[in-house]
């Protein structure tokens, strides 16, 4: 969790710095190991892995090949040791912005995908378009879905689903004075510090 007194980008550095000892570590190499291996020093690494340094762009590009791995997955975070699997029981149902919703994933804020179940009531009174970052997957379970986005409107059935970038303005709403009940996948973009060399 970001500190009051972590910029956006240390924190970020912090979170690159984790997922970079962690991928040596699972390797069970040492500093002086990676070193020789990437010719970087380990002065350097030992840096980048506090989250005391930015790397560079050729930095992290020696590091990616020699984990044999994308750039994108050197910002991914490590694993998450919690439970997999959501009864139905145990999954709360919380209501906001008019619609009803349950968490389908454990795995709280640290997880870069959100799955969520949600119930848009008939009787919504609720007229904002939302956007954010990141991407969004919905899949209609039972009703008539409209879901506005930008300035077009389209109409989903069951079986039907849609993926956009959240970051434009998008709602939700049920038609045929009917409940409609979806699936909702988020991924956050949690690459913003991949993007700052890109």
């Amino acid at each position: 969790m970001l500190s009051h007194h972590e910029s956006p980008a240390q924190f970020n550095l912090v979170q690159l710095g984790t997922r970079l000892r962690f991928l040596r570590t699972q390797r069970d190499w040492t500093l002086s190991d990676l070193a020789q291996r990437t010719g970087l020093s380990e002065a350097y690494l030992s840096r980048i892995e506090s989250g005391d340094r930015q790397p560079s762009l050729a930095a992290l590009f020696d590091l990616a090949r020699t984990y044999h791995i994308s750039m994108a997955a050197l910002f991914e975070e490590e694993p998450l040791n919690r439970s997999v699997v959501v009864r139905q029981a145990d999954a709360t149902v919380y209501q906001g912005n008019g619609l009803l919703y349950r968490l389908l994933s454990s795995q709280g804020d640290g997880a870069n995908l959100r799955p969520i179940h949600v119930t848009i009531p008939a009787n919504r009174q609720n007229e904002h378009l939302y956007h954010h970052e990141g991407e969004e997957w919905l899949y209609v379970l039972s009703g008539q879905l409209r879901l506005t986005l930008g300035g077009e409107a389209f109409t989903l059935s069951p079986g039907e689903a849609a993926h956009f970038d959240a970051r434009t303005a998008h709602r939700l709403d049920a038609l045929n004075e009917q409940d409609t009940e979806i699936l909702v996948v988020s991924c956050e973009a949690s690459h913003i510090l991949l993007r700052s060399y890109l």
